[in-house]
């Protein structure tokens, strides 16, 4: 740790002798340029054309103490903000950090990565390369920002140094971690995507408990601990106790709260690098603001944090260590923060007062601007042009590349690379997983208090199946037990089975969630397939054996079936399976499309078609054998439900015509619904229900394993000729 930062004081040495200007611009409209020799310095925003020096003193309680806390103090009054890569001297800052616990100390680790290209054919229209021969680092208790604008590579940059690429993709360079190269073991680091699906019925400290038994082997004692200091280190204390919401109507917590719990669940790991795409999407300039401050006490502990960024105000921007700006996959520009405020001074690209350095960064380098700037050629604000950059874009981007490749800056980048590379550190090590049973039973528990909890997904659907089993009830009820009566009996129990596993569907957008959150784990191996598939099925067994026996004894005895125990639950297990089956078939095609419309209209399309081909609306034998018999009726689940209700209720009764007659129920169906004579046929048709559900359950977890897109082995990066590159 002390070798890599006397590295880095070296590097910041030599990267301020190197961009310090020998005289300042004496002009009253740039307010960038430093002080020789003042890398460190606060930057003046004053309009004065002269410096002013202002002492910032920051102090740290001892850890050993209650809370940690900061005190920013400035001598200086600051006009509109004050920029400091160390610290914040504002008075946001000040108030936010006043009494906040620092969280333990992590040993980072040191980031590199040299050469790095991308391609990924048809992603980008200016060229198949997205990432173009980057170079970097970032040091242990830094935050390293990726700056540019929309689909300049920020993202694709992040993934491939973390090694999350898409295995379509093609990867040249080297990626260092401590000097040597080798993939980022589990636990070691923590990624945190842009969109993160979090579970509303759920309070932040459940979550996050849940979070910890799924990743972390060990005792529970343990794991409370660790979600605790997660939450201080996120600075979400106050929240603990609070729903995060977003389900039933139930508001729940901010945006920028949310932001900060989806990060608190790789905290739990106390990942040595944590990764981070865009921490301020959809965030207003408080919460930006509060979640950059709590990522700088993060990054104080000693981990090392890379993120992606679009945009800053001139607050967040000064927390910033060091920056690498991204456009069209080209780096214009890396190192520390104030370095690239003189890198676009030296470049002709000066910053005007009064405008933030990231607005400017990204109006220098964002083609959109160009048709903005020619649709608004004609028009003039109260200071005369409408852009201080006179020229196109294309033009800015060729001559900061160009600037900063021929600069200092980019050699004592490369010599710290080299420096960092140079001797291998000690390796990250692999920290253990849960046990596969452990998830099991982790994911099944945490399934049935969300059920419990979320009453518009689960409830309500058991509410609409006990009305469902009345009106049809009460519609069939008092047909007796003549032979007059077997037909309209056959069609009470069509409709329930059919209307039975078509109201299911409402229980779709439950699914799709439950699949959203598996992919957000998954991605993080923080879950597997198998893992959630197991738990998905324990935890919904409950809620659908709920439904089945409570609507099977509302129906059996309103239309007045067999009135025998036995018979009473063969009824209620085969309603049971075939909601078992129901829920597997929703499952696979929720994982199919993962959208609730398409969900909606593929499985009422299904659904309809099996009631066509389950042999009621035409017995079976009759049927067009083409499509209709063959497979449609024997893919059927209706067919073997019905089927299998029907031989329990008619066979081996018997009925009578006139006095000395009788027929058997099987003849009494003959015309009206094709079933077998065998006794043990109807466990036949239960097991095949079964087997149906296990298929569809398969094939949901082919399907899920094939749409994994994270490689399982991080950044396997290989150092390659330019030749072979191109």
């Amino acid at each position: 740790m002390e070798e890599i930062q006397s590295q880095s004081d070296a590097y910041r040495s030599s990267s301020s002798s190197a961009s310090s200007p020998a005289s300042r611009v004496p002009s009253s409209h740039f307010f960038y340029l430093r002080k020789p020799g003042s890398l460190r310095q606060p930057i003046s925003f004053e309009d004065s054309p002269e410096w002013e020096d202002t002492d910032v003193e920051a102090s740290r309680g001892d850890e050993g103490g209650g809370g940690d806390t900061i005190n920013v103090a400035t001598s200086a009054s600051p006009s509109l903000s004050k920029l400091n890569s160390g610290s914040l001297a504002s008075p946001y800052g000040s108030y936010i950090l006043e009494g906040a616990a620092l969280p333990n100390k992590i040993a980072g680790a040191s980031v590199v990565w040299r050469d790095l290209t991308v391609t990924m054919k048809g992603k980008r229209k200016y060229s198949d390369n997205v990432i173009k021969s980057s170079t970097g680092f970032a040091l242990p208790g830094t935050m390293t920002v990726i700056m540019g604008p929309a689909k300049s590579g920020k993202s694709t940059l992040l993934r491939a140094i973390a090694g999350r690429l898409h295995p379509s993709t093609r990867t040249y360079g080297e990626v260092f971690v401590n000097g040597a190269k080798s993939h980022l073991s589990y636990g070691s680091y923590g990624f945190v995507e842009r969109r993160t699906n979090l579970i509303g019925s759920l309070t932040v400290s459940e979550f996050l408990y849940y979070s910890a038994l799924l990743q972390l082997p060990g005792f529970l004692f343990q794991k409370k601990n660790v979600v605790e200091e997660a939450i201080q280190a996120m600075s979400l204390g106050d929240y603990a106790n609070t729903l995060i919401g977003g389900h039933c109507y139930t508001k729940g917590l901010s945006g920028g709260e949310r932001r900060r719990v989806s990060i608190a669940r790789e905290l739990v790991m106390r990942p040595q690098i944590l990764f981070i795409d865009e921490p301020l999407y959809c965030l207003d300039s408080v919460s930006a603001l509060l979640m950059m401050v709590t990522l700088k006490k993060l990054a104080s502990s000693g981990c090392t944090l890379i993120f992606t960024i679009y945009q800053s105000s001139t607050e967040v921007f000064g927390l910033f260590d060091r920056i690498c700006l991204l456009s069209n996959g080209n780096t214009l520009f890396f190192g520390e923060t104030l370095a690239c405020l003189q890198h676009f001074s030296n470049a002709g690209f000066p910053c005007p007062i009064m405008q933030s350095p990231s607005d400017h960064f990204l109006r220098a380098i964002n083609t959109d601007f160009d048709r903005i700037i020619a649709m608004c050629k004609n028009w003039q604000d109260d200071n005369g042009e409408f852009s201080s950059v006179n020229m196109d874009t294309a033009v800015a981007i060729r001559t900061l590349e160009a600037t900063y490749k021929s600069s200092a800056d980019a050699a004592a980048v490369e010599n710290m690379v080299m420096k960092l590379t140079e001797k291998e550190g000690p390796s990250l090590k692999y920290k253990g997983k849960a046990s596969a049973a452990t998830r099991i039973a982790v994911l099944t528990w945490r399934s049935l208090l969300v059920m419990s909890r979320e009453w518009k997904y689960h409830w309500i659907r058991l509410v609409l199946c006990m009305l469902l089993t009345l009106c049809i009830g009460t519609i069939f009820s008092g047909l007796g037990h003549s032979l007059s009566s077997v037909g309209t009996r056959v069609t009470a129990i069509f409709v329930f089975v059919s209307f039975f596993s078509l109201l299911s569907i409402a229980g779709v957008p439950g699914l799709i969630k439950e699949i959203k959150i598996y992919a957000c784990e998954e991605s993080n191996q923080h879950s597997s397939a198998l893992v959630f598939l197991l738990g998905q099925l324990l935890s919904s067994i409950p809620f659908l054996f709920l439904i089945s026996i409570s609507s099977s004894l509302v129906f059996y005895f309103l239309v007045g079936l067999r009135d025998e125990f036995s018979f009473l639950m063969y009824f209620v297990l085969n309603i049971f399976m075939s909601l078992l089956v129901s829920e597997a078939l929703m499952l696979l095609v929720a994982t199919l499309w993962q959208d609730i419309f398409w969900s909606f209209l593929t499985l009422l399309c299904i659904q309809v078609v099996m009631m066509l081909s389950a042999g009621y609306l035409r017995i079976r034998n009759d049927l067009p054998g083409p499509v209709w018999i063959y497979p449609m009726s024997y893919i059927s689940f209706h067919t073997y439900s019905i089927q299998g209700l029907l031989e329990n209720e008619y066979l081996g009764s018997t009925f009578s015509i006139g006095e000395v007659r009788t027929i058997s129920g099987f003849q009494a169906l003959q015309n009206i619904y094709d079933i077998s004579s065998d006794t043990n046929s109807k466990w036949s048709n239960l097991l095949v229900l079964f087997l149906m559900a296990v298929v569809y359950r398969f094939l949901v977890f082919i399907l899920l394993c094939r749409k994994s897109s994270l490689p399982l082995i991080s950044c396997r990066c290989k150092r390659v000729d330019t030749d072979f590159a191109s």
